[in-house]
Formats: structure tokens, C-alpha cells, sequence
């Protein structure tokens, strides 16, 4: 159900005191797109456009973890990225680097742990390094845990869990028959975290790109023209009221 005209025109405090009235997704994945268009609209190079993602995605890690939303998972890198110009792609793997340690102290202090999701294989060193050492080092934390997808695929994902219930019955500490979706589940990468409710995807893309493809047979889905560049509280708040009053069968009636 979409939301009320008068919704629509709400502005970001009127939509944030809305959003606190009701209940708020447990879970909230976002496919965050159009960095680079958002550089090529405005003559700059795309990389430019990944430095903004940046700051968006700063800033709606901040108003997710202000509404008490627990998890918050960001496709920040897909395993077919690496497909790319190289330059880009360099670039990007010094643009993660560099923010993921600027991001450690406000991690810290707001109480965040990062769950890094994706296959190991390939990624730079001194990347691997930093992510490592800011996982580490927010472990402990207990507040919202951030996932951030990162050399991730939905198939990877699924192929990885099959490998190792594989492996855990070739061992024969499994017989074949108690594989159930429990199983699978905890077999995955966000094992432990309850299944996305509300998947955003920016730049107005109607696909869902090989991402969390088990976990999201169910998720409500927010699709909004904004390049994530521009992406910001206002449209955040917009999605998780429409999320609220939509009804959630989940195959029933």
C-alpha cells in the first residue's frame, strides 16, 4: 500500500516522527547504485561519485542506528564488480581501505560491529588487513550490526553453504535428510541475523543483482529513482513508512 498523499509531502521530521510511531523493520539491506552516474551527470570521474557514496553511506548508517533498526546490511562490492576498468576498481579498493579506517572511531563510539560478508579470495591485502582489524576491533560491540557485502554474491553465498553441509556430512557428522532450511540458513553468511524485512535499491534499477538471495524470498522491496549519492534521511524515512503499512502475508492470506 503506498503512503498517503499527504505522506508524500511530508517533510524529514514530520516522515522521522511517523517512522518512531510504529514498528520499524528488524532488518534493513540496501543496494546502494548509481555512484557512477551520478559522477558522469556532472562531467567528474566515477570514482568521484564512490567518494560520495561514501558520505551517504555515513549517513544513513547514522539514521538506521537512531531508529534502533539491529541490522543494517550495505552491497557495497559484488563479486562481478571486479569486471570493471581496473583503474575504477583500484580506486575503489584505496577508497574502502581509507574509509573503513576513518570509519573504526565512530564505530566505536556508536557501538556498531561490522560483519564484513563475501569471499576472502582475491581481495588486496592491505584491504583484507584493514577489514580484519576494524571487525576485530568492534566485535565486542553490542548495538546494530553493520554488514557490509564486500566481493559479495548471492550464488557464492548459496555454493558456500552447500560446501560446507557438504563437507559436514561426507564427515558424517550430518546425514543428508536433516538438511532443512535451518540448516541453510545458518549456513550462510549472515547466519545469526534474522532475514532482511525491507530491501532498498537506489537509481531506480528493477533487479535485485545477486544479492542475499536466500535471505530476501520474502523481503518487502522499496524501489526509488534517487542515486545513492543523493540518497538521504528524508528518503530513508520515506521507504520505512511505506514498508510500515504495507501487509505482510508471507504466502498466506
Amino acid at each position: 500500500m503506498p503512503l498517503k498523499p499527504g505522506h508524500v509531502a511530508l517533510g524529514e521530521t514530520e516522515l522521522l516522527e511517523l517512522v518512531r510511531s510504529q514498528p520499524r523493520p528488524q532488518h534493513l539491506a540496501v543496494i546502494m547504485d548509481g555512484n557512477g552516474r551520478w559522477a558522469t551527470q556532472r562531467g567528474l570521474p566515477r570514482v568521484a561519485g564512490h567518494s560520495e557514496g561514501v558520505k551517504s553511506a555515513r549517513t544513513v548508517v547514522r539514521a538506521v542506528d537512531a531508529l534502533g533498526i539491529r541490522y543494517l546490511t550495505l552491497y557495497a562490492f559484488s563479486s562481478e564488480n571486479w569486471s570493471r576498468p581496473g583503474e575504477e576498481v583500484s580506486m575503489l579498493m584505496t577508497l574502502l581501505e581509507r574509509s573503513i579506517h576513518q570509519e573504526l572511531p565512530e564505530l566505536m563510539a556508536r557501538n556498531i560491529r561490522l560483519q564484513v560478508i563475501g569471499r576472502a579470495d582475491g581481495v588486496p591485502h592491505t584491504v583484507k588487513r584493514g577489514i580484519d582489524h576494524v571487525m576485530y576491533e568492534t566485535a565486542g560491540n553490542t548495538g546494530m550490526t553493520l554488514f557490509m557485502a564486500f566481493n559479495y554474491g548471492g550464488r557464492d553465498e548459496l555454493v558456500d553453504a552447500f560446501r560446507e553441509l557438504a563437507r559436514q556430512v561426507q564427515a558424517g557428522k550430518l546425514r543428508p535428510d536433516e538438511i532443512d532450511e535451518h540448516l541453510i540458513s545458518t549456513s550462510l553468511y549472515t547466519a545469526g541475523a534474522p532475514d532482511p524485512d525491507l530491501l532498498i535499491r537506489t537509481s531506480g534499477e528493477m533487479r535485485i543483482s545477486n544479492f542475499l538471495l536466500w535471505q530476501i524470498a520474502y523481503t518487502e522491496l522499496w524501489v526509488t529513482p534517487v542515486l545513492w549519492p543523493d540518497f538521504g534521511p528524508h528518503d530513508l524515512y520515506r521507504a520505512i513508512a511505506e514498508y510500515q503499512r504495507r501487509d505482510r502475508r508471507f504466502g498466506g492470506v
